[in-house]
Order: structure tokens, then sequence, then C-alpha cells
């Protein structure tokens, strides 16, 4: 079964840490990009971080410096890091697989590409 699992959401304060990981089935991680974009209430989802199957890396200005975007190869598994987070952190985060590099970073539903149900990222005091 083709699919891609989030976990790692939460609640946290603000300044602290979270590791949200996307675990693929084997067919859509290797050779694939893979992306992070996030979704507050009322606004468009974007991306936050993506890397390429070679491990070219691209991230948001908003969250330069603060996430990290890795990839395991062995587990299938997409990771992003992020410290320091701040309350406009706050999203839905969705993990996408794109054997296109724009298409990972345009996030648009198109066939080939695939996404995950989502993971609930909530900065609050």
């Amino acid at each position: 079964q083709v699919q891609l699992v989030e976990s790692g959401g939460g609640l946290v304060q603000p300044g602290g840490s979270l590791r949200l990981s996307c675990a693929a089935s084997g067919s859509i991680f290797y050779g694939y990009n893979m992306g992070w974009h996030r979704q507050a209430p009322g606004k468009q989802r974007e991306l936050v971080a993506g890397i390429s199957s070679a491990g070219t890396t691209k991230y948001a200005d908003s969250v330069k410096g603060r996430f990290t975007i890795s990839r395991d190869n062995a587990k299938n598994t997409v990771y992003l890091q992020m410290n320091s987070l701040k309350s406009e952190d706050t999203a839905v985060y969705y993990c996408n697989s794109d054997p296109s590099w724009f298409g990972m970073i345009d996030g648009r539903i198109r066939p080939g590409a695939y996404w995950g149900q989502g993971t609930q990222v909530t900065v609050s005091s």
C-alpha cells in the first residue's frame, strides 16, 4: 500500500522543540523529493522545507535557522526538526512525496504525488 504516515506533532510552549517524522512506503520514497508543508486556520498551505533524493534542501524564509529537514533512506523516513518554535508555527503539518522537485515545492495535488494525513502542531503557553 502506498502511503505516507506523519507523527510527532503535539502541544509545545514557545521556544520549545518538536521532531516530526514521515514514514513512507518504499515505492514513493527512493528517488523521490520529500517535503513538509503546513496549513494554519484561514491560510493557504505553504512549503516549510523540502529535500531531494540527493539531499539538496530548501526552506521557507520564516523557518531558516530554526528548522532542519533530513531523510534516512534506510528507514524510508523524512524528519523535520523544529527548534525555537513560535506561536505562528501553529498549523497542521503535512508530508508530501513527489518525483518532481518543483512539484514537491508547489505542493499541487497531482498524479504521482502523495500526501500524508497531517499532524497538528500547536505552539502555545
